[in-house]
């Protein structure tokens, strides 16, 4: 069967729009619950670490399905894979807003993300084969934007369903949005899109596909969850069992692919060097990405008291910047090459030192409005950078492995995510952690004024400013930080209660300043990294233009 639908040669604009549909609201569910999870630990009852695992089992589900999921589509057909992943993840989202209990709503929360694997796994390849090379650069454009905008738009989207209170558990309402969407989608795709397959019909790698489901499980569950649990011995030990296993799939797929036949995971892909390249870049960016949203999400809701709308709009520079540019890219990057890549990552490290000094000049009372300059820039980067490296990366690859390798870079952007969040959770509340003492003991000159001047005895303020940055200091350091530790929930008059409630708000915007800025210097140490590999890409890129042009001047001399 061919690998390229016939007929016109006119762009399929329209198929595009529908599939992007689905990688929007497959990314938007990534990020939508977080700002539901209060919501949804209070109406179910559930504990701190099974909420964490609503969060958790979709982008397991999703990313231990996604190698599998784009080797099937080369086998039985990308359009019925990508219609098999929508139907999953519109059930799921129907179970999910119908769970009765937190087990239930994590199940389905899994079975969402292979839902999502499903579909999210075709659609690089479905752009490879429904575009001719001339108009790949704008449908990566257009990807690069659903990315952008279903990254970012999930906390503003939440608070806005949330807030509308469309259903009795308002939270029910941010999964079951997806069902009309979901069936459209579906309906669209059924009638209109295409069929492809690899040219030359691969086999199942069932050892393969083993391997890579249980290597990228006890990498990103231990990711996914080990700082909720402060990091014990079985989290460690799943991290060292996923190198070995991986290690272990990479030399099966190897000797399989000496032996002829057709490994799930291609290193083969490997060998072309701008895949390798690529693929490097791409990973490291997005070690920066999701743990950027991760970590200015609770910056702003937890230490700034943000509601979840007041943070999604603060962010929604970031979605429009985006969008503004992905669709330029590829014409830009036909004049820059790995320019544009280049330029994305100076204008994504110059963002990020932006917000710290943003972070660092609000203080305790930020506007929404502060942050704007730099999330817009932020976005413009992120605009540029996604489609570009997308297309460098699936330049030179086959057809008959378009399949193969997109599964592979899905795969790689949410490795890179799973371990830049894991690091910078280290880092942000490491310091949340390490510096509560001090930001408590810097509310407690005032709040120690407060009390004397409410007529309450120095021995007495004394013991209460004590009690105070005990709490202060337990709660900050405890697996959940929503709750207060026991002991520490003691009567008061309304007059002391708010000198605590105001001392707690100020030393808890202090820490959070203050790991806001380490974090977002950590996020400048990455993208700084990432300067440097488009460099390194932009120079070998030269080289090789400059040897084209040698080889051809000589033999234009030779044909003289």
């Amino acid at each position: 069967m061919s690998h390229a639908p016939t007929g016109s040669t006119k762009p399929p604009w329209g198929l595009l729009v529908v599939i992007l549909a689905a990688t929007f609201m497959q990314l938007l569910d990534v990020s939508i619950v977080n700002v539901a999870s209060p919501d949804i630990q209070r109406t179910l009852g559930a504990s701190y670490g099974l909420v964490q695992l609503v969060l958790a089992g979709y982008q397991l589900g999703f990313a231990c399905s996604l190698i599998l999921a784009a080797r099937l589509g080369d086998i039985f057909g990308r359009r019925r894979l990508f219609l098999m992943g929508m139907a999953v993840f519109t059930i799921a989202s129907i179970t999910c807003g119908l769970s009765v209990n937190i087990q239930m709503l994590i199940a389905s929360r899994v079975l969402q993300g292979v839902g999502s694997a499903l579909m999210f796994s075709q659609v690089l390849a479905l752009i490879q084969v429904l575009f001719q090379p001339k108009d790949r650069a704008a449908a990566f454009g257009g990807y690069g934007t659903a990315i952008g905008l279903g990254s970012i738009m999930g906390p503003l989207a939440g608070g806005l369903l949330i807030q509308a209170n469309l259903t009795a558990d308002p939270w029910r309402a941010i999964f079951l949005v997806n069902v009309p969407i979901g069936v459209a989608a579906f309906v669209i795709a059924a009638l209109r899109l295409p069929e492809s397959k690899a040219e030359q019909r691969p086999g199942l790698d069932f050892t393969g596909a083993i391997l890579s489901a249980i290597g990228l499980g006890l990498l990103i569950y231990p990711l996914s969850e080990g700082r909720t649990y402060g990091w014990p011995a079985w989290s460690l030990l799943m991290l060292g069992g996923a190198v070995v296993v991986l290690a272990v799939l990479v030399m099966y797929e190897r000797r399989l692919a000496r032996a002829g036949g057709d490994p799930i995971f291609d290193t083969r892909l490997f060998a072309d060097r701008a895949f390798r390249d690529g693929a490097l870049l791409n990973f490291v960016f997005y070690l920066g990405i999701p743990s950027f949203f991760f970590t200015i999400s609770i910056y702003l809701q937890v230490g700034q008291g943000f509601s979840a709308l007041q943070a999604g709009l603060t962010t929604f520079a970031y979605a429009l910047g985006a969008a503004l540019v992905s669709r330029r890219a590829g014409g830009l990057a036909k004049k820059m090459g790995a320019g544009v890549l280049v330029m994305g990552s100076v204008m994504m490290t110059v963002a990020m030192a932006g917000l710290v000094a943003t972070a660092h000049l609000a203080g305790f009372a930020p506007k929404m409005w502060y942050f704007w300059p730099g999330m817009l820039l932020a976005g413009l980067a992120f605009g540029f950078f996604v489609p570009t490296v997308i297309g460098a990366v699936l330049a030179n690859v086959h057809l008959q492995r378009a399949g193969s390798a997109s599964g592979v870079l899905a795969t790689s952007q949410q490795i890179g995510g799973a371990v830049g969040v894991a690091i910078l959770g280290i880092v942000f509340f490491g310091f949340i952690s390490g510096h509560a003492p001090t930001s408590a003991a810097n509310a407690a000159p005032a709040l120690h004024a407060q009390l004397t001047s409410q007529g309450i005895p120095a021995g007495a303020s004394d013991a209460a400013v004590a009690r105070f940055q005990h709490c202060f200091v337990v709660q900050s350091r405890s697996v959940d930080p929503t709750l207060a530790p026991p002991g520490c929930r003691t009567a008061a008059s309304p007059a002391a209660a708010q000198a605590f409630t105001a001392a707690g708000t100020q030393a808890n915007a202090t820490n959070f300043t203050g790991a806001m800025q380490v974090g977002l210097g950590a996020e400048v140490l990455v993208f700084a990294v990432t300067v440097v590999l488009s460099g390194l890409l932009l120079a070998e890129e030269r080289r090789n233009r400059g040897a084209r042009s040698q080889v051809d001047a000589q033999a234009g001399l030779v044909g003289h």
